[in-house]
């Protein structure tokens, strides 16, 4: 019954994500959105759109147009005409994509990106070509500490920020629990870029934070590995007292449903700091998902409770039926990053002025708690923004996901305000 549990959770994931392919198009169709103007400014966006990440680039498309409507109506903003590419999560074809977005259609920004490694090539372009790139999704802090590249910038938090709070929460929450003895941790993710930026910064936060702890075992499973029982089982081996999981979208969902048929989650706590949390993630498990799971996201649909992420969560699940991933955030804010600057700046204005636009940037977004506001950190180009860690418990309010975090701890920027406070 078990074994048919997950075979028949594995057609329904199948079936939402065939779902979510709201906008149809071929694999190497070009969306275009926005103004068709000749004085609009071209914006071009690389997303995968088919495959196993095409929720991601679905989800930013909408997004996107989130923001241009909201662009549209606010007279301050330019025109803005955006380009959306299916990279496919290739390095190689992004980088072309990127290429031809500049040098054939005039583009001046370039956005989007789901994958790490694929970013770091298309960061590459943007500076031999000198153009803007505004990293939405990915989040390897090797392109933003130390910064690297003149014209990348980041509008999503990095692994960096996702790990201090995670390093915060350990702290707070667990480490308490161990006596003055060191807490054991596993750690498991995908053996590629993100997952190793993942464990150096996650060991850096601990050590910045004085958190004594004991590395258990390490393990690396290929992305996209369809049978984790292998690696399960080596969790279990040795007494452990959290579990950090740095997987995400699909290969997340698939470790939860087969670590549900063992004792992994009894044996010790779980915790994913940065994507776990994904409403995606959440709607493809339902009742599948554990409670008491310790996860964060990039965006939450239900915190924080402000009138602005109500209106952002709503509008898109008006015009897609569903609830949104965090990249559908992530894109608005890249755009919304653009208008802005050239609302300060100067639709003209040249390379140097936007760059100092943008290193000074502040931007309210759906994501921020009341009082506060995004800003953009001019030594890294990197975002700064509330980190919100939560627990999975039930919660049906938002199907298909049947449970939600809650019992938030919210770790705000050092920079602008060095604490953390919790908010039931």
């Amino acid at each position: 019954m078990q074994n048919k549990n997950i075979t028949l959770n594995l057609l329904a994931l199948k079936i939402y994500l065939l779902m979510l392919c709201f906008f149809p198009l071929s694999a190497s169709a070009e969306i275009r959105l926005g103004a068709n103007s000749d004085d609009a400014v071209k914006v071009g966006c690389l997303f995968p759109m088919t495959g196993r990440g095409g929720l991601y680039g679905h989800d930013s498309q909408i997004g996107i147009q989130i923001a241009l409507e909201k662009i549209a109506a606010t007279e301050r903003y330019p025109n803005i005409q955006v380009l959306i590419e299916d990279s496919r999560s290739k390095a190689s074809r992004a980088t072309r994509i990127a290429r031809a977005f500049v040098q054939e259609e005039g583009t001046r920004f370039l956005c989007g990106v789901v994958n790490s490694s694929v970013a770091l090539q298309v960061a590459q372009v943007a500076a031999q070509e000198e153009v803007f790139f505004i990293g939405t999704d990915h989040a390897s802090s090797r392109l933003t500490e130390p910064l690297a590249n003149p014209f990348y910038f980041r509008v999503s938090n990095n692994t960096k920020q996702s790990m201090l709070a995670g390093a915060n929460y350990i702290k707070e929450h667990l480490l308490p629990k161990k006596d003055g003895h060191p807490i054991r941790i596993s750690y498991i993710a995908p053996d590629y870029e993100y997952g190793y930026s993942v464990w150096q910064d996650f060991t850096g936060a601990l050590d910045e934070l004085q958190v004594p702890y004991q590395i258990v075992t390490t393990l690396w499973p290929r992305l996209f590995e369809p049978n984790y029982s292998p690696f399960i089982r080596a969790l279990m081996e040795q007494p452990t007292d959290l579990i950090v999981n740095s997987m995400w979208g699909g290969d997340l969902v698939a470790f939860i449903q087969q670590a549900q048929n063992t004792p992994l989650f009894n044996h010790s706590a779980f915790a994913n700091f940065d994507t776990g949390g994904n409403y995606e993630v959440l709607a493809a498990l339902g009742d599948d998902m554990p409670n008491g799971l310790i996860m964060s996201s990039r965006h939450h649909t239900n915190w924080p409770n402000t009138e602005l992420n109500h209106w952002f969560v709503n509008r898109f699940k008006s015009i897609s039926g569903r609830y949104p991933s965090y990249a559908a955030e992530g894109a608005y804010s890249g755009i919304m990053a653009i208008a802005e600057t050239l609302a300060i700046a100067g639709k003209s204005a040249d390379n140097p002025a936007i760059q100092k636009t943008l290193e000074q940037l502040v931007l309210h977004l759906p994501e921020d708690p009341i009082g506060y506001s995004s800003f953009m950190d001019e030594q890294t180009h990197q975002l700064q923004q509330v980190i919100t860690i939560g627990v999975t418990q039930p919660d049906p309010s938002q199907p298909p996901a049947m449970k939600l975090l809650s019992d938030w701890s919210v770790y705000y920027p050092s920079r602008f305000s060095p604490r953390s406070n919790t908010e039931h």
